[in-house]
């Protein structure tokens, strides 16, 4: 295994493992090896893989991306969970699926896009980082937020709590029933301290924006109940899909901001202006949405320096500047 020189979470310089920060959000403090023994189940020399995954806790299959279920075990290392035992992280490793380009970069971007919107952008995110396997693979973990010492707190994604399922709503109900101001109805509808919790959503529809993650459904966006009342979770799954799919779009969600849907054409992109409609009728004063376009369009130093340091290749780098900036600028006019 190669050393490292970033933290493999935080991405902060100077380290050779989780850096002390890392290890406090997602490991209480202890100190956990970044090595996840064994290798990728994408590796073609793992043996008996469709076997392997039957039995080490798989959550579900999003798309192409796999997930398992894993924990810290008593020698400090990560392993997957077993039989009746309930996992506190979820495992990413890199998908399978010919028509994923770059796909051994996918863990790297979904780290990066997670603390550039912590770090940079002030919205809340699940703890995350990445992890190798002994054949140099690496993998996205993250935090569960949803389990703690007395159990599991309640939480249920936007695509049930609007009560589609692929029954009543057809195989795509997760991106094309809704808009991302149906979204806002759910939160105004479900939580308490409904007006935090939509500008922390506006926050998250400009950064998903920004940083071109157009997998945005309805189930990427939950509520949970952590005591005695609804709040939205921390952001969860955000990735730049631009460095991994052909042909990506603007909004995850087919009607995109608005109820009404939207219409797109080599004359009409998103702008400015839909935005301040988006937060006019999120419910937002218009010096709170002028404040949040402002930031979300300002160049910000601090975001070029975490891109450097991620685990992306430089032309994925370079790549991932570039969209970005393009859809930053996008938002001054």
């Amino acid at each position: 295994m190669r050393p490292l020189t970033v933290c493999p979470s935080t991405l902060a310089p100077g380290f050779s493992t989780f850096c002390p920060l890392a290890r406090r959000l997602l490991f209480d403090g202890k100190t956990v090896s970044h090595i996840f023994p064994g290798i990728s189940p994408a590796d073609p020399d793992h043996k008996n893989v469709q076997n392997t995954a039957q039995h080490i806790g798989r959550i579900s299959l999003s798309g192409v991306q796999p997930k398992f279920s894993a924990v810290v075990g008593e020698d400090l290392r990560l392993r997957y969970t077993r039989e009746n035992e309930r996992g506190h992280f979820i495992l990413k490793p890199q998908p399978s699926s010919y028509h994923i380009i770059n796909r051994e970069f996918c863990a790297a971007n979904e780290n990066l896009t997670m603390q550039l919107a912590s770090q940079v952008y002030r919205i809340e995110t699940a703890a995350n980082g990445l992890c190798f396997y002994e054949n140099e693979e690496a993998a996205y973990i993250t935090r569960r937020f949803d389990i703690h010492s007395g159990g599991k707190y309640m939480q249920e994604d936007f695509a049930s709590l609007m009560g589609l399922t692929k029954s009543n709503g057809g195989a795509d109900y997760k991106y094309s029933r809704a808009s991302y101001e149906d979204c806002a109805d759910v939160i105004r509808r479900h939580v308490k301290a409904y007006r935090i919790d939509l500008l922390r959503f506006f926050r998250l529809v400009l950064f998903n924006f920004i940083s071109l993650n157009d997998d945005a459904h309805l189930k990427n966006f939950s509520l949970i109940n952590n005591g005695n009342e609804y709040r939205l979770t921390p952001a969860y799954d955000l990735i730049n899909t631009s460095l991994h799919l052909v042909n990506h779009r603007i909004f995850a969600l087919d009607k995109g901001l608005f109820k009404e849907g939207m219409q797109f054409s080599d004359v009409r992109q998103v702008c400015r202006k839909d935005f301040e409609e988006f937060g006019r009728r999120t419910g937002l004063n218009d010096k709170t949405v002028q404040r949040e376009l402002d930031f979300f369009a300002a160049i910000h130093s601090e975001a070029e320096q975490i891109i450097s340091r991620s685990y992306l290749s430089e032309e994925l780098k370079e790549q991932y500047r570039s969209s970005l900036d393009y859809r930053r600028k996008m938002l001054t006019f």
